[in-house]
Protein backbone atom coordinates (compact mmCIF):
# COMPACT_ATOMS: atom_id res chain seq x y z
CA UNK A 1 0.00 0.00 0.00
CA UNK A 2 1.54 3.05 -0.75
CA UNK A 3 1.63 6.36 1.35
CA UNK A 4 1.63 8.85 -1.98
CA UNK A 5 -1.23 11.23 -2.65
CA UNK A 6 -3.59 10.52 -5.49
CA UNK A 7 -2.77 12.41 -8.40
CA UNK A 8 -5.49 15.11 -9.36
CA UNK A 9 -7.72 14.16 -12.17
CA UNK A 10 -6.94 17.03 -14.94
CA UNK A 11 -10.71 17.58 -15.14
CA UNK A 12 -10.55 18.76 -11.85
CA UNK A 13 -7.62 21.11 -12.48
CA UNK A 14 -9.31 22.63 -15.47
CA UNK A 15 -12.52 23.00 -13.70
CA UNK A 16 -10.95 25.12 -11.17
CA UNK A 17 -8.65 27.16 -13.40
CA UNK A 18 -11.77 28.29 -14.84
CA UNK A 19 -13.80 29.16 -11.65
CA UNK A 20 -10.91 31.22 -10.59
CA UNK A 21 -10.98 33.06 -14.24
CA UNK A 22 -14.53 33.35 -13.86
CA UNK A 23 -14.19 34.78 -10.53
CA UNK A 24 -11.11 37.41 -11.41
CA UNK A 25 -13.29 38.82 -14.37
CA UNK A 26 -16.09 39.23 -12.16
CA UNK A 27 -14.32 40.81 -9.67
CA UNK A 28 -12.53 43.12 -12.82
CA UNK A 29 -16.21 43.73 -13.97
CA UNK A 30 -17.29 44.79 -10.47
CA UNK A 31 -14.19 47.12 -9.93
CA UNK A 32 -14.82 48.75 -13.41
CA UNK A 33 -18.23 49.51 -12.57
CA UNK A 34 -17.12 51.08 -9.10
CA UNK A 35 -14.89 53.04 -10.81
CA UNK A 36 -17.27 54.40 -13.73
CA UNK A 37 -19.93 54.67 -10.90
CA UNK A 38 -17.73 57.10 -8.93
CA UNK A 39 -16.31 58.70 -11.83
CA UNK A 40 -20.03 59.55 -12.65
CA UNK A 41 -20.09 61.15 -9.23
CA UNK A 42 -17.48 63.04 -9.42
CA UNK A 43 -18.79 64.96 -12.38
CA UNK A 44 -22.26 65.27 -11.26
CA UNK A 45 -20.95 67.06 -8.09
CA UNK A 46 -18.39 69.08 -10.10
CA UNK A 47 -21.80 70.26 -12.24
CA UNK A 48 -23.21 70.95 -9.10
CA UNK A 49 -20.50 72.65 -7.48
CA UNK A 50 -20.44 74.75 -10.52
CA UNK A 51 -24.30 75.45 -10.46
CA UNK A 52 -23.57 76.99 -6.98
CA UNK A 53 -20.81 78.66 -7.30
CA UNK A 54 -20.49 80.56 -10.90
CA UNK A 55 -21.46 83.72 -11.25
CA UNK A 56 -21.16 83.68 -15.50
CA UNK A 57 -23.71 81.63 -16.72
CA UNK A 58 -21.58 81.16 -19.97
CA UNK A 59 -19.45 79.22 -17.76
CA UNK A 60 -21.86 77.00 -16.34
CA UNK A 61 -23.15 76.32 -20.00
CA UNK A 62 -19.50 75.70 -21.59
CA UNK A 63 -19.11 72.08 -18.77
CA UNK A 64 -22.75 70.95 -19.86
CA UNK A 65 -21.87 69.17 -22.82
CA UNK A 66 -18.54 67.95 -21.80
CA UNK A 67 -20.35 66.61 -18.60
CA UNK A 68 -23.48 64.90 -20.57
CA UNK A 69 -20.89 62.95 -22.92
CA UNK A 70 -18.45 61.40 -20.26
CA UNK A 71 -21.41 60.65 -18.16
CA UNK A 72 -23.42 58.98 -20.77
CA UNK A 73 -19.70 57.50 -22.25
CA UNK A 74 -19.71 59.28 -26.10
CA UNK A 75 -17.83 61.78 -27.83
CA UNK A 76 -20.26 64.55 -28.88
CA UNK A 77 -22.98 66.54 -27.12
CA UNK A 78 -24.69 69.33 -27.79
CA UNK A 79 -26.64 72.60 -26.33
CA UNK A 80 -29.01 74.40 -27.47
CA UNK A 81 -30.39 76.91 -25.18
CA UNK A 82 -33.13 79.29 -25.03
CA UNK A 83 -34.21 82.61 -24.04
CA UNK A 84 -36.79 83.90 -21.59
CA UNK A 85 -38.91 85.05 -24.54
CA UNK A 86 -38.17 81.53 -26.25
CA UNK A 87 -36.46 81.81 -28.93
CA UNK A 88 -32.96 79.89 -29.56
CA UNK A 89 -30.02 81.93 -27.64
CA UNK A 90 -27.59 81.55 -30.54
CA UNK A 91 -25.09 83.38 -29.01
CA UNK A 92 -25.04 80.47 -26.29
CA UNK A 93 -25.10 77.27 -28.23
CA UNK A 94 -22.52 74.86 -27.05
CA UNK A 95 -21.12 71.52 -29.12
CA UNK A 96 -18.58 69.10 -28.12
CA UNK A 97 -16.90 68.47 -30.48
CA UNK A 98 -16.18 72.09 -31.30
CA UNK A 99 -14.23 71.48 -34.65
CA UNK A 100 -16.31 68.94 -36.21
CA UNK A 101 -19.64 70.80 -35.51
CA UNK A 102 -18.94 74.27 -36.49
CA UNK A 103 -21.50 73.77 -39.73
CA UNK A 104 -24.16 72.40 -37.51
CA UNK A 105 -23.92 75.34 -35.28
CA UNK A 106 -24.20 77.68 -38.03
CA UNK A 107 -27.36 75.82 -38.85
CA UNK A 108 -29.11 76.01 -35.86
CA UNK A 109 -27.62 80.03 -35.85
CA UNK A 110 -29.35 80.97 -38.65
CA UNK A 111 -32.84 78.65 -38.33
CA UNK A 112 -35.28 81.22 -39.37
CA UNK A 113 -38.11 79.65 -36.38
CA UNK A 114 -35.67 79.36 -33.44
CA UNK A 115 -35.68 82.98 -33.95
CA UNK A 116 -39.33 83.54 -33.71
CA UNK A 117 -40.82 84.34 -29.98
CA UNK A 118 -42.35 81.95 -28.25
CA UNK A 119 -40.33 79.00 -30.36
CA UNK A 120 -39.85 77.11 -27.26
CA UNK A 121 -43.10 76.77 -26.26
CA UNK A 122 -44.06 75.03 -29.78
CA UNK A 123 -43.67 71.27 -30.13
CA UNK A 124 -44.09 71.43 -33.49
CA UNK A 125 -41.20 73.83 -34.14
CA UNK A 126 -38.71 71.77 -31.62
CA UNK A 127 -39.49 68.67 -33.69
CA UNK A 128 -38.39 70.29 -36.69
CA UNK A 129 -35.48 71.69 -35.16
CA UNK A 130 -34.43 67.66 -33.69
CA UNK A 131 -34.59 66.50 -37.11
CA UNK A 132 -32.60 69.35 -38.19
CA UNK A 133 -30.06 68.21 -35.97
CA UNK A 134 -30.59 64.39 -36.92
CA UNK A 135 -30.06 65.18 -40.66
CA UNK A 136 -26.33 66.71 -39.60
CA UNK A 137 -25.71 63.85 -37.82
CA UNK A 138 -27.01 60.98 -40.09
CA UNK A 139 -24.87 58.33 -39.44
CA UNK A 140 -24.69 58.92 -35.89
CA UNK A 141 -26.95 57.33 -32.86
CA UNK A 142 -28.80 60.77 -31.44
CA UNK A 143 -30.58 60.98 -28.25
CA UNK A 144 -31.81 63.98 -26.56
CA UNK A 145 -34.24 65.69 -23.93
CA UNK A 146 -35.68 69.14 -22.88
CA UNK A 147 -34.26 71.78 -20.05
CA UNK A 148 -37.73 72.65 -18.39
CA UNK A 149 -37.61 74.56 -15.40
CA UNK A 150 -40.98 75.85 -13.66
CA UNK A 151 -43.01 74.72 -16.82
CA UNK A 152 -40.85 76.41 -19.31
CA UNK A 153 -38.87 75.05 -22.04
CA UNK A 154 -35.42 76.58 -21.51
CA UNK A 155 -33.39 74.37 -24.31
CA UNK A 156 -32.93 71.28 -26.02
CA UNK A 157 -30.01 68.71 -24.99
CA UNK A 158 -28.18 66.16 -27.47
CA UNK A 159 -25.57 63.33 -27.27
CA UNK A 160 -24.40 61.93 -30.59
CA UNK A 161 -21.99 59.04 -30.73
CA UNK A 162 -20.06 58.44 -34.56
CA UNK A 163 -19.20 54.64 -34.07
CA UNK A 164 -23.06 53.65 -34.41
CA UNK A 165 -22.29 51.30 -31.77
CA UNK A 166 -24.09 53.35 -28.32
CA UNK A 167 -26.16 51.27 -26.12
CA UNK A 168 -28.08 53.35 -24.30
CA UNK A 169 -29.95 52.43 -21.25
CA UNK A 170 -32.32 54.06 -18.61
CA UNK A 171 -29.22 54.78 -16.26
CA UNK A 172 -28.03 56.65 -19.21
CA UNK A 173 -31.56 58.41 -19.43
CA UNK A 174 -31.55 59.34 -15.83
CA UNK A 175 -28.09 60.73 -16.15
CA UNK A 176 -28.72 62.84 -19.32
CA UNK A 177 -32.03 64.06 -17.75
CA UNK A 178 -30.18 64.98 -14.31
CA UNK A 179 -28.06 67.01 -16.34
CA UNK A 180 -30.76 68.81 -18.19
CA UNK A 181 -32.62 69.51 -15.15
CA UNK A 182 -29.63 71.02 -13.66
CA UNK A 183 -28.79 72.91 -16.70
CA UNK A 184 -33.08 74.51 -17.17
CA UNK A 185 -32.38 75.67 -13.37
CA UNK A 186 -29.05 77.27 -13.84
CA UNK A 187 -30.74 79.42 -17.26
CA UNK A 188 -33.80 80.14 -14.59
CA UNK A 189 -31.40 81.35 -11.88
CA UNK A 190 -30.18 83.85 -14.40
CA UNK A 191 -33.36 84.81 -15.96
CA UNK A 192 -34.72 85.37 -12.25
CA UNK A 193 -31.47 87.17 -11.37
CA UNK A 194 -31.52 89.46 -14.16
CA UNK A 195 -35.06 90.04 -13.52
CA UNK A 196 -34.35 90.98 -9.94
CA UNK A 197 -31.26 93.46 -11.36
CA UNK A 198 -33.70 95.06 -13.56
CA UNK A 199 -35.99 95.54 -10.27
CA UNK A 200 -33.35 97.10 -8.27
CA UNK A 201 -32.27 99.56 -11.07
CA UNK A 202 -36.09 100.52 -11.27
CA UNK A 203 -36.07 101.13 -8.06
CA UNK A 204 -33.48 102.86 -7.86
CA UNK A 205 -35.33 105.24 -10.09
CA UNK A 206 -38.38 105.27 -8.28
CA UNK A 207 -36.99 106.46 -5.25
CA UNK A 208 -34.80 109.37 -7.07
CA UNK A 209 -38.15 110.33 -8.61
CA UNK A 210 -39.89 110.04 -5.05
CA UNK A 211 -37.20 112.17 -3.91
CA UNK A 212 -37.70 114.65 -6.37
CA UNK A 213 -41.48 114.42 -6.06
CA UNK A 214 -41.10 115.18 -2.25
CA UNK A 215 -38.56 118.08 -2.98
CA UNK A 216 -41.43 119.75 -5.29
CA UNK A 217 -44.29 119.29 -3.18
CA UNK A 218 -43.91 121.86 -0.16
CA UNK A 219 -41.80 120.77 2.92
CA UNK A 220 -43.46 123.28 5.39
CA UNK A 221 -46.22 125.33 5.14
CA UNK A 222 -46.06 128.99 4.74
CA UNK A 223 -46.53 131.87 7.77
CA UNK A 224 -49.50 133.51 6.35
CA UNK A 225 -51.06 136.35 8.43
CA UNK A 226 -54.32 135.33 10.36
CA UNK A 227 -54.47 131.71 8.67
CA UNK A 228 -53.02 128.10 10.42
CA UNK A 229 -52.10 125.41 7.90
CA UNK A 230 -51.41 121.53 7.61
CA UNK A 231 -50.97 119.35 4.95
CA UNK A 232 -50.05 116.07 3.72
CA UNK A 233 -49.35 113.77 0.86
CA UNK A 234 -49.56 109.97 1.34
CA UNK A 235 -48.51 108.19 -2.23
CA UNK A 236 -49.93 104.80 -2.72
CA UNK A 237 -46.50 104.02 -4.74
CA UNK A 238 -43.29 105.64 -4.44
CA UNK A 239 -44.05 108.47 -6.64
CA UNK A 240 -47.78 109.72 -7.03
CA UNK A 241 -49.86 112.11 -8.91
CA UNK A 242 -50.90 113.72 -6.47
CA UNK A 243 -50.37 117.43 -5.85
CA UNK A 244 -51.02 120.79 -3.56
CA UNK A 245 -49.03 123.99 -3.43
CA UNK A 246 -49.26 127.11 -1.84
CA UNK A 247 -47.65 130.08 -3.91
CA UNK A 248 -47.58 133.92 -3.02
CA UNK A 249 -49.01 135.86 -6.19
CA UNK A 250 -46.11 138.76 -5.74
CA UNK A 251 -43.04 136.34 -4.76
CA UNK A 252 -41.08 139.59 -4.78
CA UNK A 253 -42.50 140.84 -1.33
CA UNK A 254 -40.58 139.66 1.67
CA UNK A 255 -41.21 138.97 5.52
CA UNK A 256 -44.59 140.32 6.84
CA UNK A 257 -45.51 142.21 3.28
CA UNK A 258 -45.57 138.51 2.21
CA UNK A 259 -47.42 137.22 5.02
CA UNK A 260 -50.51 139.78 4.19
CA UNK A 261 -50.17 139.39 0.86
CA UNK A 262 -52.43 137.35 -1.19
CA UNK A 263 -51.59 133.91 -1.70
CA UNK A 264 -52.80 131.29 -4.34
CA UNK A 265 -53.73 127.37 -2.90
CA UNK A 266 -54.10 124.66 -5.44
CA UNK A 267 -54.69 120.85 -4.87
CA UNK A 268 -54.81 118.32 -8.48
CA UNK A 269 -54.54 115.26 -9.09
CA UNK A 270 -53.41 113.22 -12.28
CA UNK A 271 -55.08 111.10 -13.37
CA UNK A 272 -53.37 107.58 -12.71
CA UNK A 273 -50.20 106.61 -10.39
CA UNK A 274 -47.18 105.84 -10.58
CA UNK A 275 -43.84 107.79 -12.51
CA UNK A 276 -46.20 108.66 -15.61
CA UNK A 277 -48.67 110.54 -13.42
CA UNK A 278 -45.73 111.96 -11.00
CA UNK A 279 -44.02 113.20 -14.28
CA UNK A 280 -47.01 115.34 -15.88
CA UNK A 281 -47.47 116.20 -12.06
CA UNK A 282 -44.17 117.91 -12.08
CA UNK A 283 -45.06 119.67 -15.62
CA UNK A 284 -48.26 120.92 -14.70
CA UNK A 285 -46.13 122.25 -11.80
CA UNK A 286 -44.26 124.21 -13.40
CA UNK A 287 -46.91 125.69 -15.83
CA UNK A 288 -49.39 126.53 -12.84
CA UNK A 289 -46.39 128.37 -10.74
CA UNK A 290 -45.61 130.78 -14.36
CA UNK A 291 -49.71 131.27 -14.54
CA UNK A 292 -49.67 132.60 -10.83
CA UNK A 293 -47.42 135.30 -11.79
CA UNK A 294 -49.65 136.73 -14.05
CA UNK A 295 -52.42 138.00 -10.80
CA UNK A 296 -55.14 136.62 -13.12
CA UNK A 297 -58.55 135.48 -11.47
CA UNK A 298 -58.76 131.74 -10.65
CA UNK A 299 -60.98 130.83 -13.48
CA UNK A 300 -58.78 132.54 -15.97
CA UNK A 301 -55.45 130.60 -14.50
CA UNK A 302 -57.00 127.46 -15.36
CA UNK A 303 -58.30 128.29 -18.74
CA UNK A 304 -54.93 128.96 -19.93
CA UNK A 305 -53.25 125.73 -17.97
CA UNK A 306 -55.88 123.79 -20.01
CA UNK A 307 -54.90 125.69 -23.08
CA UNK A 308 -51.05 124.97 -22.33
CA UNK A 309 -51.30 121.40 -21.36
CA UNK A 310 -53.64 120.42 -24.06
CA UNK A 311 -51.22 118.87 -26.06
CA UNK A 312 -48.89 117.07 -23.50
CA UNK A 313 -52.09 115.67 -21.82
CA UNK A 314 -53.62 114.57 -24.92
CA UNK A 315 -50.08 112.75 -25.97
CA UNK A 316 -50.11 110.96 -22.89
CA UNK A 317 -53.87 110.48 -22.62
CA UNK A 318 -54.41 111.17 -19.17
CA UNK A 319 -56.28 113.96 -17.48
CA UNK A 320 -55.80 116.12 -14.46
CA UNK A 321 -58.42 117.64 -11.81
CA UNK A 322 -57.29 120.49 -10.27
CA UNK A 323 -59.28 123.08 -7.66
CA UNK A 324 -57.37 126.51 -7.69
CA UNK A 325 -58.11 129.07 -5.16
CA UNK A 326 -56.85 132.77 -3.98
CA UNK A 327 -56.82 134.09 -0.56
CA UNK A 328 -56.35 137.72 0.40
CA UNK A 329 -55.56 138.21 4.38
CA UNK A 330 -56.53 141.57 4.58
CA UNK A 331 -60.21 141.14 3.22
CA UNK A 332 -60.43 137.52 3.67
CA UNK A 333 -61.81 136.60 0.74
CA UNK A 334 -61.16 133.74 -1.33
CA UNK A 335 -61.47 133.49 -4.63
CA UNK A 336 -61.58 129.61 -6.33
CA UNK A 337 -62.26 127.95 -9.60
CA UNK A 338 -62.45 123.78 -10.29
CA UNK A 339 -61.49 121.76 -12.81
CA UNK A 340 -63.95 118.47 -12.05
CA UNK A 341 -61.75 117.52 -8.54
CA UNK A 342 -63.06 116.85 -5.20
CA UNK A 343 -65.04 120.52 -3.96
CA UNK A 344 -63.25 121.46 -0.68
CA UNK A 345 -65.26 121.32 2.70
CA UNK A 346 -65.58 124.15 4.31
CA UNK A 347 -67.01 124.01 8.12
CA UNK A 348 -68.54 127.16 9.07
CA UNK A 349 -67.75 128.07 12.36
CA UNK A 350 -70.95 130.48 13.08
CA UNK A 351 -73.45 127.97 11.23
CA UNK A 352 -72.01 124.98 13.26
CA UNK A 353 -72.14 123.17 9.77
CA UNK A 354 -70.30 122.05 6.43
CA UNK A 355 -70.54 123.16 3.16
CA UNK A 356 -69.28 122.21 -0.17
CA UNK A 357 -67.14 124.74 -2.42
CA UNK A 358 -67.78 124.18 -6.17
CA UNK A 359 -67.96 126.00 -9.24
CA UNK A 360 -68.44 124.46 -13.18
CA UNK A 361 -65.83 123.89 -15.24
CA UNK A 362 -63.85 120.62 -16.91
CA UNK A 363 -60.86 118.63 -16.42
CA UNK A 364 -57.66 119.94 -17.88
CA UNK A 365 -56.78 118.34 -20.70
CA UNK A 366 -60.42 117.11 -21.65
CA UNK A 367 -61.18 119.77 -24.20
CA UNK A 368 -58.87 122.62 -25.63
CA UNK A 369 -61.31 125.91 -25.23
CA UNK A 370 -63.12 124.71 -21.60
CA UNK A 371 -64.21 127.38 -19.77
CA UNK A 372 -64.53 127.63 -15.79
CA UNK A 373 -66.81 129.47 -13.02
CA UNK A 374 -65.18 131.78 -10.25
CA UNK A 375 -66.48 132.44 -7.21
CA UNK A 376 -65.73 133.87 -4.12
CA UNK A 377 -66.82 133.74 -0.43
CA UNK A 378 -65.51 135.56 2.52
CA UNK A 379 -63.71 133.36 5.24
CA UNK A 380 -64.77 134.49 8.91
CA UNK A 381 -62.56 133.13 12.34
CA UNK A 382 -62.80 129.92 13.00
CA UNK A 383 -64.05 128.64 9.88
CA UNK A 384 -62.22 125.57 8.83
CA UNK A 385 -61.21 124.73 4.83
CA UNK A 386 -60.58 121.00 3.74
CA UNK A 387 -58.80 120.49 0.76
CA UNK A 388 -58.30 116.60 -0.53
CA UNK A 389 -57.92 114.23 -3.49
CA UNK A 390 -59.89 111.60 -4.17
CA UNK A 391 -57.65 109.14 -2.57
CA UNK A 392 -59.13 110.00 0.74
CA UNK A 393 -62.50 109.21 -0.36
CA UNK A 394 -62.09 106.58 -2.59
CA UNK A 395 -60.05 104.37 0.05
CA UNK A 396 -61.04 101.19 0.60
CA UNK A 397 -61.96 99.88 3.94
CA UNK A 398 -61.56 96.41 5.48
CA UNK A 399 -64.98 95.16 4.67
CA UNK A 400 -64.85 96.60 1.06
CA UNK A 401 -66.81 99.73 1.17
CA UNK A 402 -64.96 103.31 0.31
CA UNK A 403 -63.98 106.06 3.28
CA UNK A 404 -66.51 108.55 1.54
CA UNK A 405 -67.17 112.01 1.58
CA UNK A 406 -69.87 111.84 4.17
CA UNK A 407 -67.85 110.18 6.98
CA UNK A 408 -64.90 112.83 5.98
CA UNK A 409 -67.43 115.56 6.89
CA UNK A 410 -68.50 113.95 9.73
CA UNK A 411 -64.78 113.92 11.27
CA UNK A 412 -64.45 117.23 9.76
CA UNK A 413 -67.25 118.81 11.60
CA UNK A 414 -66.17 116.95 14.74
CA UNK A 415 -62.53 118.01 14.60
CA UNK A 416 -63.77 121.31 13.71
CA UNK A 417 -66.35 121.45 16.94
CA UNK A 418 -63.91 120.70 19.52
CA UNK A 419 -61.85 123.53 18.35
CA UNK A 420 -58.73 121.58 17.38
CA UNK A 421 -55.66 123.75 15.73
CA UNK A 422 -55.17 122.93 11.89
CA UNK A 423 -52.43 120.62 12.22
CA UNK A 424 -54.45 118.41 15.13
CA UNK A 425 -57.41 118.44 12.50
CA UNK A 426 -55.23 116.93 9.73
CA UNK A 427 -53.40 114.04 12.16
CA UNK A 428 -57.12 113.33 13.55
CA UNK A 429 -58.61 113.10 9.75
CA UNK A 430 -55.53 110.84 8.71
CA UNK A 431 -55.38 108.51 12.01
CA UNK A 432 -58.99 108.11 11.04
CA UNK A 433 -58.66 106.94 7.69
CA UNK A 434 -55.53 104.90 8.71
CA UNK A 435 -57.95 103.06 11.03
CA UNK A 436 -60.46 102.44 8.36
CA UNK A 437 -58.10 101.01 5.93
CA UNK A 438 -56.69 98.91 8.44
CA UNK A 439 -52.69 98.06 9.04
CA UNK A 440 -52.64 95.32 6.78
CA UNK A 441 -53.88 97.19 3.91
CA UNK A 442 -52.22 99.60 1.69
CA UNK A 443 -53.98 102.51 0.20
CA UNK A 444 -54.99 101.72 -3.69
CA UNK A 445 -53.98 105.74 -4.65
CA UNK A 446 -52.65 108.71 -3.40
CA UNK A 447 -54.42 110.29 -0.83
CA UNK A 448 -53.38 114.21 -0.05
CA UNK A 449 -54.98 116.58 2.53
CA UNK A 450 -54.77 120.40 3.09
CA UNK A 451 -56.19 122.02 6.12
CA UNK A 452 -56.86 125.73 6.02
CA UNK A 453 -58.17 127.37 9.46
CA UNK A 454 -58.92 130.91 9.91
CA UNK A 455 -57.94 131.93 13.46
CA UNK A 456 -60.33 132.51 15.72
CA UNK A 457 -60.57 136.31 17.23
CA UNK A 458 -59.21 136.86 20.74
CA UNK A 459 -61.82 138.02 23.11
CA UNK A 460 -60.53 140.04 25.86
CA UNK A 461 -62.37 140.19 28.81
CA UNK A 462 -65.03 143.15 29.76
CA UNK A 463 -63.69 144.90 32.71
CA UNK A 464 -66.08 146.38 35.35
CA UNK A 465 -65.68 150.41 36.28
CA UNK A 466 -66.87 151.59 39.61
CA UNK A 467 -68.42 154.27 40.51
CA UNK A 468 -66.71 155.81 43.34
Amino acid sequence: MSNKPPRPHSSSIHSISQSHSAYSSFRELLESLSREQRSNQELLVSLGFALRSFTNLHRFLELVPVVASRLVGVEGALLVPFLADGRVWREQIQVLPDDKNQELVRHLASFKAGMRIGFGADENQLLVMDQLVQRHMANEDIFSTSLVARGSQRGRLYIFDRKGSFVWSEVHRKHLQLVADLTGVAIENDLILQEVRRHERVDRQLSIGAEIQAQLLPDRCPVIEGVALAARCRPAFQVGGDYYDFMPTRPELIGRRREKGRWAFVVGDVMGKGVPAGLLMTMLRGMLRAEVLSGLPPDRILHDLNHLAQEDLSHSHRFVTLFYSDYDPQTRRLRYANAAHNPPLLWRASQRSVNRLDAPGLLIGLQSEAEYGCVQIVLEPGDVLLYYTDGVTEASGMTGDRFGEERLIRMLEEASRSGLAAQMILDQLFTRLDRFVGDDHQLEDDASMVVFKVNEELMLPTLKTSLT
